[in-house]
């Protein structure tokens, strides 16, 4: 788990976790942590998260992780999927 391939967690914050998932999700990014190249997408802005793991704490440790020695890439537009979907159905 903490090895150096790149781990990629697409959608992040779309349904909430439990406690326990959001506890095992910790320990992961923790294990990887300067250690592993992690690529997370998520809809939600930061501000958010907790919404998802439930703990202002555990939400605050998460960032702090994520965060530190990072690129931030925020990107505002029409989704790429609804965008290919809506020209699937008026072609």
């Amino acid at each position: 788990m903490a090895g150096y391939k790149p781990l990629i967690i697409d959608e992040l914050g779309v349904v909430p976790l439990s406690k326990t998932g959001a506890k095992l999700l910790f320990e992961l990014i923790s294990q990887r942590y300067a250690r592993g190249s992690t690529l997370i997408t998520s809809n939600p802005p930061f501000d958010e998260w907790t919404e998802t793991f439930g703990s202002e704490r555990l939400t605050s440790a998460l960032l702090d992780r994520l965060t530190h020695h990072v690129s931030i890439l925020e990107m505002n537009g029409q989704s790429h999927r609804l965008a290919h979907s809506r020209a699937q159905k008026a072609g």
